[in-house]
């Protein structure tokens, strides 16, 4: 029971939607856990997972252990749940000898000593998505080892290391950087036809979407050179660093527009002070994470805490930026009753609550559905999460851009006489309360 508790975290993982395709360099020691989660990855009927270990030790406070209840397997999720089923109907099954697992080496297969090594290439004849595992049913036993995973599918005799579910990205992400470069060149062009009406907030805007178009080039790039020669060269980096730029900019961005800062006020109060000071640390410590898991992998011990840390940040950021629009939302309508300009309040009362769902919208389906996407889409279309999340993340920055556009004659703030007592009426309502 106690070997299938320590089990049932990796169902957790196998389930949460990960798939990695780089050469990977790894250094375990000393290590006591029953199973250690490399990676996944979607092979094709050409697939191939070479694997390469070296400096293997094992070190038990019991009798010798054999060699044969060490090694390493592949591991479909359909199969999972059936390797489960035998843990618990038998505690002390070693998963090594399960029918249910593409078994590659045990350690029984190493070179003598010193050398302790083993390295070998193995086609994948069935093409499903894998977990490569490592398997330590030896009680009482740390193990230290070198490891390189080599996980691929031939393409015309050409490695791919991308997994076959994300081999489109690149030119995906290439698409989508043009998409925003042209949207880019019509914002300035807006901004540049009305120029009176231009605010610091609309220049954040345009700082905004440089940063989400240079994000998804050096996405792309990143992506590219994986695909074709297993490592990022050096474009992982400035991916992390256009990412968090962006992020921090994208919160900062919605904040800002919230409390109407520049096009209704030229100030911030207090509390919306402190909401920028809570949001742009969290979103710090959320890229932080967010580089750790995707630089390191479910190898490392602390990889499921930092995808916890991720999550929780990601739903506080998620809640802070909204109470900015709450609050104007609730300033406007309070304001409306005893400044006499309700027509005009009214509009921004719409404007506000439109963005409020818009907000809200975006949050939902990027947060939510692109998550379900990823967790119940086939292996092959893994991709059509990423297509998701860049549309609505694409349609998000049109509609606010959109609301809160430059022109001198806004039909949200410029109204006739003859709409005023209408308002009053609306404002009347409960309309506007959340």
């Amino acid at each position: 029971m106690t070997k299938l508790l320590l089990l049932l975290p990796l169902l957790l993982l196998c389930l949460v939607s990960f798939t990695t395709g780089e050469i990977k360099n790894l250094k375990i020691s000393s290590d006591p856990r029953a199973m250690i989660l490399f990676e996944r990855f979607g092979f094709t009927h050409t697939g191939q997972a070479a694997i390469s270990v070296s400096s293997v030790s094992v070190i038990s406070t019991l009798a010798t252990p054999d060699p044969s209840r060490l090694g390493f397997f592949l591991l479909s999720e359909e199969s999972l749940i059936q390797v489960l089923l035998e843990l618990q109907q038998n505690p002390n099954f070693c998963v090594l000898k399960s029918n249910f697992i593409n078994n590659l080496f045990t350690f029984r297969d190493l070179s003598p000593p010193p050398n302790s090594s083993f390295n070998r290439s193995y086609p994948v004849t069935s093409p499903n998505e894998y977990s490569l595992f490592f398997a330590n049913c030896a009680p009482e036993s740390k193990v230290s080892m070198d490891v390189r995973t080599e996980l691929y599918n031939l393409d015309n005799q050409v490695k791919d290391y991308l997994s076959a579910g994300l081999t489109q990205l690149p030119t995906l992400y290439f698409l989508f950087s043009f998409v925003y470069f042209g949207f880019l060149g019509l914002w300035l062009y807006v901004c540049f036809n009305n120029k009176k009406s231009v605010h610091r907030i609309h220049m954040l805007m345009a700082a905004l979407v440089v940063m989400k178009a240079l994000n998804l080039v050096f996405a792309a790039e990143d992506k590219h050179y994986v695909k074709v020669t297993g490592t990022a060269h050096g474009w992982d980096v400035l991916f992390y660093i256009f990412q968090s730029i962006r992020v921090v900019l994208l919160f900062t961005v919605i904040v800002l527009i919230g409390t109407g800062w520049s096009f209704l006020k030229p100030f911030l109060q207090e509390r919306e002070k402190k909401v920028l000071m809570i949001v742009i640390p969290l979103q710090v410590l959320a890229n932080v994470a967010s580089i750790v898991i995707g630089e390191t992998g479910p190898f490392i011990r602390d990889w499921v805490t930092w995808n916890q840390v991720f999550l929780i940040v990601d739903i506080v950021c998620c809640c802070a930026i909204i109470f900015p629009i709450v609050w104007s939302i609730r300033s406007l309508r309070e304001t409306s009753k005893t400044d006499g300009k309700a027509a005009k309040n009214l509009a921004k009362l719409t404007l506000f609550r439109q963005f409020y769902i818009v907000v809200i919208g975006y949050l939902y389906f990027t947060r939510i559905v692109v998550f379900a996407l990823r967790t119940i889409a086939a292996y092959k279309y893994q991709w059509v999460a990423n297509a998701a999340e860049e549309i609505a993340s694409l349609a998000f920055y049109m509609v606010m851009f959109y609301m809160f556009r430059p022109v001198e004659k806004n039909e949200y703030f410029v109204l006739d006489d003859e709409e005023e007592e209408a308002a009053e009426l609306a404002l009347r309502d409960e309309e506007f309360e959340l």
